[in-house]
């Protein structure tokens, strides 16, 4: 697809960052890596990408808003665009060795909690890059990309992850899951959101939920999502999902399958 100047930085800052992980891939000494919170790692290599795609974003567009995993804020929250940024998702795999993790960009219109109109998963163990702007459509490797026509749960292969940062929600979590594995064919935990939201965007998954998500962990998978003709929304089928970080997202078949099954078992975003 033929971007625009922030779509073609967006995919330069990736790369680059990229190329800088490849190099810490397989070779992170101990001391290099830190728990920032319970089951939560961080990394040498988180840190330099983000410090990368900042520079990078912020030498190109000097008036935005950068809002990043390990950094947090940088600049005033106002009507500038905001790109909200996770240099590395799938830390977790990332220092065990495990090759599936990605770079995550996205950009909004104006301000940190604006309207999510461009969004960045690259992925360079896979050589696997996806790219959407609103309005645009959503691309994999320059190819046009939609989200499957399932109708419902049936025979549906959908993705997930573990609410390893709220734990105190197992118990919902798990009600839901079981609830989607009786009535779906298969359901996958590879631990990397930005990929799963990116695999909804083209098929290879039929839908995504999750709890606690951050912002960054979703921002650009969302993107991709909606300009594949997907649907994205909290467990109440509203827009509150940045707030909230409980996110559904699926072809329209799908997502209204699952929005009806979770109000099924009574559960309700707004408590979680």
């Amino acid at each position: 697809m033929e971007g625009s100047r922030a779509l073609d930085t967006a995919v330069e800052a990736a790369r680059r960052a990229g190329d800088l992980l490849l190099g810490f891939f397989g070779s992170l000494e101990p001391s290099e890596i830190e728990e920032k919170g319970r089951n939560d790692v961080v990394s040498r290599a988180d840190r330099e990408s983000e410090a990368l795609v900042k520079e990078l974003l912020l030498g190109a567009f000097p008036g935005d808003l950068f809002v990043g995993e390990e950094g947090g804020v940088k600049g005033r929250d106002g009507d500038a665009p905001a790109w909200i940024v996770d240099p590395l998702d799938g830390t977790a795999n990332f220092v065990r060795g495990f090759p599936h993790w990605a770079v995550s960009i996205g950009r909004t219109a104006g301000g940190a909690g604006g309207e999510l109109v461009l969004g960045v998963v690259w992925d360079p163990v896979k050589n696997d890059l996806f790219v959407a702007e609103k309005g645009a459509g959503a691309y994999r490797n320059g190819r046009r990309v939609r989200v499957t026509e399932r109708s419902g749960l049936a025979g549906a292969a959908l993705a997930t992850g573990f609410p390893f940062r709220v734990q105190a929600r197992i118990d919902t979590y798990l009600r839901v899951f079981k609830a989607v594995f009786l009535e779906a064919q298969s359901i996958r935990r590879a631990g990397s959101a930005a990929l799963d939201l990116a695999y909804v965007s083209c098929g290879i998954f039929d839908g995504f939920f999750e709890l606690g998500l951050s912002p960054w962990d979703s921002a650009a998978g969302a993107v991709l999502v909606r300009e594949a003709g997907g649907v994205v929304t909290d467990f109440d089928g509203r827009d509150a999902w940045r707030e909230r970080g409980n996110l559904l997202a699926a072809g329209p078949g799908v997502h209204a399958a699952l929005a009806k099954l979770v109000a099924g078992l009574g559960v309700r975003d707004e408590q979680l």
